[in-house]
């Protein structure tokens, strides 16, 4: 399993102290996140909650360039998080090479760029455009996901990358208005399903809770039995620790 460690360039972002605004608190941050088991960084400057103010790509970019280029410098594999086409074409120009596409490539304009770049692309689960508003999920939670991910893998066919999709469940992103029991009994039927996803043999993806409560652990433990290809992680020494409790062979 390898990990994305993960940086908030914006000051949005609900777990702060993942937020690393200036290139020398990013690098440090990035030094830190690999010393404790990241392989990989992930880093946004937009965050994706109901209360985040929405940024132009001009001020997307603004927010991460410094910090891009900074953890660049590490010679580490860079995923960024966007879902405006304009900062992923500067952040790939800066050195990062894994499209974290949080608008789930429902743009045509973010399609082409994967196809042109040919690269990697963590491909969420979303219901709706907008991953700050997104549609409720009726039925099987499980179920509408892989349906879901059937019609968006036949449109990556068009482009011709489905095979370098990485499938996340999109657990990060709920309907502004659920509070944490109804999002913690969905995320608990979608970790309790992921093999299910199996069906479309491409890497699986979850990006994996951070604030410690014993609800959440449950959650972080169901999700890592699944002998997952990838997370993204805010404490990756926790994560190894716990995966390999959970798969001592690997």
């Amino acid at each position: 399993m390898e990990i994305f460690g993960v940086i908030n360039a914006s000051p949005d972002s609900l777990a702060d102290f993942s937020v690393a605004t200036t290139p020398e608190a990013a690098r440090a941050y990035a030094e830190k996140l690999l010393a404790d088991g990241a392989d990989h960084i992930d880093l946004g400057g937009q965050a994706s909650h109901g209360g985040a103010a929405m940024v132009t790509p001009d001020e997307e970019w603004a927010i991460l360039e410094g910090p891009l280029r900074a953890i660049a410098e590490l010679g580490v594999t860079i995923s960024v998080d966007t879902w405006q086409v304009e900062t992923a074409r500067r952040a790939f120009d800066a050195g990062a090479s894994v499209l974290n596409a949080a608008d789930a490539l429902q743009d045509p304009a973010m399609l082409e760029f994967a196809a042109e770049r040919e690269c990697d692309i963590v491909l969420p689960f979303m219901l709706g455009p907008d991953p700050r508003h997104l549609k409720h999920v009726e039925g099987d939670p499980v179920e509408v996901m892989v349906s879901w991910f059937g019609e968006r893998l036949r449109e990556m066919d068009v482009y011709g990358i489905r095979q370098r999709c990485y499938l996340d469940p999109g657990t990060g992103f709920g309907p502004a208005h659920w509070d944490w029991a109804m999002r913690y009994h969905y995320q608990r039927k979608i970790y309790a399903g992921l093999d299910r996803l199996r069906v479309y043999d491409l890497p699986i993806y979850v990006p994996v809770p951070w604030k410690q409560t014993p609800d959440r652990m449950e959650l972080l433990d169901i999700a890592l039995a699944h002998n997952l290809e990838f997370t993204r992680a805010h404490y990756p020494a926790q994560v190894r620790e716990r995966h390999h409790a959970l798969n001592p062979s690997e």
